[in-house]
């Protein structure tokens, strides 16, 4: 996968971090770039609305399908936090 494949889509600067043994590709989105779609934070397990700044961050090896989007905030501590985040009984699971 080439740096170029995702960089017009979501706009801001893109980089590469280390994590977890392995390279992820790792991509600002400004508010005003942001797709009016609602993601779900890996990080803490809560929504991004529409139009929020955030992350998109991916594996060097992955595809489109391994996107995900996380608030900023929960991309910085992601080695800080655990693997055991827990849904609440009524959240959506998306």
């Amino acid at each position: 996968m080439q740096q170029g494949d995702h960089g017009d889509r979501y706009g801001g600067a893109q980089r590469t971090e280390t994590w977890q043994g392995e390279e992820w590709y790792v991509r600002l989105v400004a508010g005003a770039s942001a797709p009016g779609k609602r993601y779900r934070c890996p990080g803490c397990d809560q929504e991004i609305p529409p139009g929020a700044p955030h992350v998109v961050a991916w594996p060097e090896w992955g595809g489109v399908d391994d996107r995900r989007h996380w608030h900023k905030a929960c991309w910085n501590a992601k080695d800080r936090r655990t693997s055991r985040v827990q849904r609440s009984r009524n959240a959506p699971r998306y």
